[in-house]
Formats: structure tokens, sequence, C-alpha cells
């Protein structure tokens, strides 16, 4: 059985569920240990009164009187004594009796084949019933408001260690080398034990994490010499008036190839860093990259047969300014991916003052992979080019590492827009 309540809330209604069972036990045990000790003494009041009613005269000469609650009647007694019809069928021992709207305990003796009955009103007693039913049942409300009480508390207090652990193992900067161990500050119970398992499990993410980072460091690091030795040779080549013109075209594709290479690699080593020093520098305006895009992918947005539109730049919006490299490659993936996934129709660039928006007519993206698309490997359609799925999974990794935001929403009648909110890291 799965519980959907939280660990604080289980101790709560634990401590609510045991003080009902105890007090409640507690309560019925009250309750019928006192109506029998009532009923056994009212028993045993009544058959000494009875008997001392037939100890202080004869039957024919009857002069004595009952108590003022109480009322004696007995077989061929006179006037006011003869026994009743509804009381004749009473057999010898204690009873209680419902006469009209009002209840008595019975008493009955035969003597001598003489039936005698004493009866008392049992108001007093019933009302004795209804205060003790009123103190037991206030006494139950107060027990249970005292349990949820003290076990909020002990939720708390039980609870605080395990909240703050969990902070603690939250907290980004328990992912860094630095960060010290967890273990040390809590006592050595189970919650110790858990920041133990924290701690190990904790230093086994840090060395993956850092041996990424070195791989994708080194890697981006180690590609810049051939692509430096890729680019010159494209140049020296261009450089070289007799070059014919489909080879030239070739060479100024591998050109753009290897730039686009290039700002991958220097985006990726940045990633790896995760220096925010050099996060800050090389700063730009969203609309100079914004331009910068529309130019260099309006060529091949056009010899597709597809229409670029560029939103009207807000002036005000050249007043923030956002690291280069990030912000080209994000702009640049999702430029890239209306393109490769739009047949038919335009690519929309808008551009506002802390945020773009880049909208196709393309295929759009099956609603069971919108969740998934930012992950790496996941592709909206797997027959379209030979594409891993790593572009939108890179631009989901930079804007988390830089506080950005971006957002998928479905086009009708078909296509998607892509929503990417920033946050300045710097104001000119």
């Amino acid at each position: 059985m799965e519980f959907k309540q939280s660990l604080a809330q289980r101790i709560i209604i634990a401590f609510a569920l045991m003080s009902a069972l105890v007090a409640g036990a507690f309560a019925v045990g009250i309750v019928a240990t006192v109506h029998l000790v009532e009923e056994k003494l009212i028993s045993a009041g009544l058959g000494g009164d009875l008997q001392r009613l037939l100890m202080m005269d004869s039957i024919s000469d009857w002069s004595h009187r009952p108590e003022p609650d109480q009322l004696f009647y007995f077989s061929g007694g006179p006037a006011d004594f003869e026994l009743p019809k509804d009381l004749r069928h009473l057999s010898p021992g204690f009873h209680e009796v419902f006469r009209g709207d009002f209840s008595y305990h019975a008493m009955v003796q035969v003597v001598d084949g003489r039936r005698y009955v004493l009866l008392q009103d049992q108001s007093d007693f019933e009302e004795r019933e209804r205060i003790l039913f009123a103190v037991v049942l206030v006494g139950f409300v107060m027990s249970l408001a005292l349990a949820v009480f003290l076990g909020w508390l002990l939720a708390r207090r039980v609870m605080a260690p395990v909240i703050r652990l969990a902070r603690q193992v939250r907290h980004r900067d328990q992912l860094l080398g630095l960060a010290p161990p967890l273990a040390p500050d809590y006592a050595a119970d189970e919650v110790g034990q858990l920041a133990i398992a924290f701690d190990a499990t904790l230093g086994r993410l840090r060395e993956a994490l850092n041996r990424e980072r070195l791989f994708t460091s080194d890697v981006s690091h180690e590609l810049r010499t051939p692509l430096m030795v890729l680019a010159t040779s494209c140049e020296l080549l261009l450089a070289n008036p007799t070059l014919e013109p489909r080879s030239r075209a070739q060479v100024e594709r591998i050109t753009r190839a290897c730039e686009d290479m290039r700002e991958l690699v220097q985006t990726f080593l940045m990633l790896a860093r995760a220096q925010r020093k050099d996060a800050l520098a090389n700063q730009v305006a969203i609309t100079q990259v914004a331009e910068d895009l529309a130019g260099q992918w309006r060529a091949p947005i056009e010899q597709k047969g597809l229409q670029l539109v560029v939103d009207e730049l807000p002036e005000h919006s050249s007043a923030a300014t956002y690291n280069a490299t990030f912000l080209q490659t994000v702009m640049g993936n999702l430029l890239r991916n209306a393109l490769h996934y739009t047949d038919t129709g335009h690519i929309r660039l808008a551009v506002g003052a802390t945020s773009f928006s880049v909208e196709d007519t393309g295929v759009g993206i099956p609603k069971d992979k919108r969740d998934a698309m930012f992950k790496p490997f996941v592709r909206g359609s797997e027959k379209r080019g030979e594409g891993l799925g790593l572009g939108l999974s890179l631009v989901q990794r930079i804007c988390d590492d830089q506080g950005w935001t971006v957002d998928l929403a479905h086009m009708q009648p078909h296509g998607c827009c892509f929503t990417v909110n920033l946050q300045p890291s710097a104001i000119v």
C-alpha cells in the first residue's frame, strides 16, 4: 500500500491514531466501570432499603414510608401500596423499569408468596451519567488535539535534520569539488547514515562531472589546432584566382563549417570551464547577434525556397548584453533546427528587449516527444538528415548555465515556436 502523505503527516496521523485508540479504550473502560459500579451500588442500596422497610412494621398495619425519591408496592397492599399491573411480571432481583416518561431502578423480592417492589427514580443517576459522558468526550477530544500538537512538534523535530540535509543536497554548490562533507553535521543515527550515503554518492557524481569537464575541455582544446589548419588552408585556396567556381563554392562551404565548428568548440570549452569570468567577457547586444545570424542564415533559408522574416528590432533591446558565444549558439541552433524541419512557408526570428523567439511552419514536433525534445539524442523526425539530436540539448544546457529559460509551443496548423527568455548579465 502506497501512502501519499509526507513523513511529517504520517507521524502526526500515527500520534492521532494511537491517542484515539488509547483514549478511546480508557473512555470506554471508564464509562463501563462507572456504570457497572453505580449499578451495583444502587442495587445494593435498593436491596438494603427494601429489607429495612420489610423489617420496620407488619404488612397489615403499614405506617412507614420509603425515601422521597422511592416508591414502594407489594401484593395486596392497601391504597397506594397496591402492586401495579405493569410491575407484577418482574422477577426477583434488580431491574430497570420505564413508566411513561420516567425511568426507575427496581428491586423485587418475594417473601411468603408476596411480591415486594421498591422503585427509585434514576434521574440523578442519568444526570451523573450525562456529565460523565460529557467529561469523557471532552477528555477524548482534548487528548486527540494534544496528540496532534505533540505529533506536529515531534514531526518538526524529527524532520528538521532531514529537511536540512535535503536542502544541502539540492544546493548546486554541493556538486563543486570544494564542497564540505555532509556527515559531520549530523548525529550517528539514521539521518547520519543517510548523510554518509549522500556523501559517497555525491563524491562519485563530482568525479564523474570532473571527468566530463576535463574530457570536454581537452577535446575542445585539441580540436582548435586542426580547425585552424582547415581554416588557413581554405583561406589559401580562396586566395587562388585560378580556382574554379564550383570548387570555390565547396571551399566556402568548408570555411563556413569550420567557423561553425570553431564556435561550437568554444561553447563546449566555456561550458566545461564553468567560469563566470569567461561568461561575462565578450558581451554583445541581442540585436547584433540577431542581425549577424539573419545575414548568415538568409541565403541557406532562401535557397531552400523559404522566407526568413525578421521582426523589427526594438531600439531599447540593445541596452542588455549577453555572452556572445552562448547567445550565438542558442539562436543559431534554433535557426538551424527550424531550417532542417521546414520544407515550405517561412521562418520568423522575433527579438524583444530580453527575449527572442524562432517560429517555423515546418513539420512540427510530435506531442509524445515535446517534453523530451531538450534531452540528448532525441529527434523530432528520425528520417531527416543525419543529426544526432544534440542541438536542442545544447540549447537547454546553455540556458540552464546562464539562468535563461526556453519554452516550446505548437503552432497551428503545423510548426513550432521556441521562445528564449534572457536574464541580462550586464547592462551597458
